[in-house]
């Protein structure tokens, strides 16, 4: 089956350990709208409305993710244009938060970082579609150094802030697999998403429509590895936005043969499972 092109990632569902110190870092600083807060969960979103982009549940006798485990390799928030980019970097950089990477990948600029429990992020803008290089099917991607001052210099405003840009979303999800064949077998010829590159040693990426990735898989530090204990922080599930109910329908019935089918289709949704045990909400 071919995934429908206006498939897209919705949202992700992080367990952490200290709400007030994680909604901080999410809200306070990198600029998402607090829109709903449910006993230990707050859910944030960039326009301040629904749907969420990032739920944060708080755990506090959670542990960190153990090293070597599958799961959460980092989130991708996905930026406008370069301009709102910069803003947030150059906010999180006046406030001392540390970085772990800067990268030009040919089809995107992209920040490395991580939240206070040491969740991956990647901040990033795509460049424009027209650049973008597509060889036998597959997209040209590259880990290059990225030009800081290229990014920062569109923006002539720097000390207005008014909290990220409210067309902000969550572009793609990155995951650490433990076998990537067993993902190709999943997210390809189960969910249904293309192979948009296979040439990164060590990682398969995989997207709906002719967009870069969707979803990324690697087994830099996870091969042969174990799903994080259940009580650690980290990744809860994420949600895939298929707005296709007939769609929905054939991948219950196929994650249902596999055994992977956690929730049966509702009429609004159905929960899968990868075979490293990540939770997927497929919703219309």
């Amino acid at each position: 089956m071919k995934i429908p092109d206006d498939t897209k990632i919705q949202s992700v569902d992080l367990k952490i350990k200290d709400l007030e110190i994680s909604v901080n870092f999410y809200s306070t600083l990198l600029g998402f709208k607090e829109i709903e807060r449910r006993d230990y969960t707050s859910l944030l979103s960039a326009n301040g409305n629904h749907p969420y982009l990032i739920s944060l549940t708080e755990a506090q006798n959670s542990i960190p993710k153990p090293r070597g485990t599958t799961g959460l390799f980092h989130i991708a928030i996905r930026f406008p244009n370069r301009k709102e980019l910069a803003r947030v970097f150059l906010r999180l950089f006046d406030h001392k938060i540390k970085f772990q990477g800067f990268s030009d990948h040919l089809v995107s600029e992209a920040i490395y970082l991580t939240d206070p429990d040491e969740n991956g992020i990647e901040l990033y803008a795509d460049k424009p579609r027209s650049e973008w290089v597509w060889h036998m099917g597959q997209i040209q991607m590259d880990t290059l150094p990225l030009n800081l001052n290229v990014i920062t210099s569109e923006l002539d405003d720097r000390n207005v802030w008014n909290g990220i840009h409210p067309e902000t979303d969550i572009g793609h999800i990155h995951l650490r697999v433990s076998n990537l064949q067993k993902a190709e077998e999943f997210y390809f010829h189960l969910l249904g998403l293309n192979i948009t590159s296979s040439t990164y040693n060590g990682a398969i990426f995989f997207a709906a429509d002719k967009y870069h990735h969707h979803v990324g898989t690697n087994i830099w530090q996870s091969k042969n590895g174990f799903p994080p204990p259940e009580n650690s922080v980290g990744l809860i599930s994420y949600t895939i936005k298929i707005p296709d109910k007939d769609y929905l329908i054939k991948l219950e019935q196929s994650a249902s043969e596999q055994n992977l089918l956690i929730e049966p289709f509702t009429g609004k949704h159905l929960i899968l499972l990868d075979f490293d045990k990540n939770k997927i909400r497929l919703t219309l």
